[in-house]
């Protein structure tokens, strides 16, 4: 399905989006992946929508990507015998292994890991960050707090630990049965929750062998200093931006979400940019004007794609929420400014042939009538290089397989379409050109950009660049010579 605009849209499914009607509606409006939140509804019901994700990309012809979000571990407190207490600004407070129901004095916080990895005023936040404690003396089974910003606190609030890297396994005896069913179902991208470390990735690679390609999501101050690292060995990121204002102050998220993006587009590896960005969408047809601004702002930092969560999944109008974020793209890539800045943020990468195949196909896309840049991938490398260029032009992505089609689905500017096999380059054009025709991005006498590697299916090969017509007799006469 032919966009007009680069960036993509994933947009999380949930009780508002479980039809078939409006799974394809979604698509149709815009939604380019589908996320699967593995922390809310029944394997039951996200098969579900597995397969009906996979009917309507069936129905329309058009590679689907589906992105599964492992819950990751989840450290909360424990139950109050009232329901709830009110924690005074100064006064002390105490969290230990006791299971008995929480006071005004004290709960239950039942993870030893949080007690172990303690050190002397360590930030403690509660309740997403609206109760803060400072803690001032500790021991394996107890923390003694000093509040420093009050509040209520009920029954199994959630507690983030900004100030240090926790000793919990990178994946829960629940991520790791649902990681194990979503690379079962088919799933494109598994997305790691709260990664502190290179090593988080590494185990949920080694679970995933190979089945699904690995995102990491950065919420945590210790993904953030330890990004480079994490970044090698992902597959892509997710600027997670909801855990990432608890644990940081919000003021420090713009900054790190932009250097994070950057840093992406010089790896050519995708990134998206997540977390509120409709968020009165979940109840209003029409969204703020920040809101506006925060997913143009994210568009003219060039991230790969933009994200839909509660909006999509649970709220009033998730048709009209996809539709905004894709008319705000088309707005922002139509403004002059928006080449400017993309090009004005590029890394140039030419290291390798296959960087400078692909910089100088975008070259020549900026300096003639090219009107795409065509490039077969057998495991997508070529198509992740050229999209690194964001080039002025459209990306037309020829796979012979659909699983190389839908991980691409989360890259900027390209267009996924499957082909079959082909072992010499001039059939490679005659794809290429008939691609570029058929889905209209060129005319008879137009002219498309070829990339492709030789030998063929072998990754990393990318080799060639051919500047070719869109002359309907090269299809037909595909002889050899």
């Amino acid at each position: 399905m032919r966009r007009h605009r680069k960036v993509k849209i994933v947009a999380t499914l949930g009780p508002a989006s479980s039809t078939y009607d409006m799974i394809r509606k979604l698509h149709e409006s815009g939604a380019d992946v589908f996320r699967l939140n593995m922390s809310h509804g029944t394997h039951d019901e996200l098969r579900e929508r597995h397969r009906i994700i996979r009917q309507v990309e069936k129905d329309l012809d058009s590679p689907i990507g589906i992105l599964a979000d492992l819950q990751g571990p989840k450290l909360r407190v424990g139950v109050f015998a009232n329901g709830e207490e009110e924690l005074v600004a100064g006064e002390s407070f105490r969290l230990d292994l006791d299971e008995t129901p929480g006071t005004k004095d004290r709960v239950c916080l039942p993870h030893p890991e949080i007690f172990a990895a303690l050190k002397p005023q360590t930030t403690l936040l509660v309740n997403d960050g609206k109760i803060r404690l400072t803690v001032d003396k500790y021991g394996k089974d107890f923390a003694n707090c000093t509040v420093v910003t009050g509040g209520t606190i009920s029954n199994r609030k959630g507690v983030n630990v900004p100030d240090v890297v926790l000793p919990l396994a990178a994946l829960s005896d629940k991520d790791r049965e649902d990681l194990e069913f979503a690379c079962q179902l088919g799933v494109d991208w598994l997305a790691l929750s709260f990664v502190q470390r290179p090593q988080d990735v590494e185990e949920a690679r080694a679970f995933a062998a190979g089945r699904a390609a690995i995102l990491s999501k950065i919420e945590k101050p210790a993904a953030v200093k330890a990004f480079e690292e994490i970044l090698a060995v992902s597959d892509g990121i997710m600027v997670a931006r909801g855990d990432l204002g608890v644990e940081l102050p919000v003021q420090n998220v713009p900054p790190i979400q932009k250097r994070l993006v950057r840093e992406c587009r010089k790896a050519a590896k995708p990134v998206i940019v997540a977390t509120q960005m409709l968020e009165s969408m979940i109840e209003s047809p029409m969204p703020t004007r920040a809101e506006v601004s925060d997913v143009a702002n994210a568009i003219y930092e060039g991230a790969d794609a933009v994200m839909l969560s509660a909006e999509s999944a649970a709220g009033q109008y998730p048709i009209e929420a996809v539709t905004t974020m894709d008319k705000v793209a088309i707005e922002v890539e139509d403004d002059p400014n928006y080449s400017v800045i993309i090009s004005a943020s590029r890394s140039v990468a030419r290291n390798t042939v296959a960087d400078s195949i692909v910089s100088a196909a975008r070259e020549i896309s900026e300096a003639t009538e090219i009107r795409a840049i065509c490039c077969f991938s057998q495991s997508g490398t070529t198509a992740l290089l050229v999209a690194r260029e964001r080039p002025g032009v459209p990306i037309i992505a020829l796979s012979p397989l659909i699983g190389t089609a839908r991980r691409l689905a989360l890259s900027w500017g390209v267009n996924c379409v499957l082909t079959s096999p082909v072992e010499r380059f001039k059939m490679a054009v005659v794809g290429a050109v008939r691609a570029a025709l058929t889905l209209g991005y060129a005319k008879e006498h137009d002219f498309v950009a070829v990339t492709a590697g030789v030998p063929f299916n072998v990754k990393g090969t990318t080799n060639i660049l051919r500047v070719a017509p869109c002359d309907e007799k090269l299809i037909f006469n595909t002889d050899p010579e």
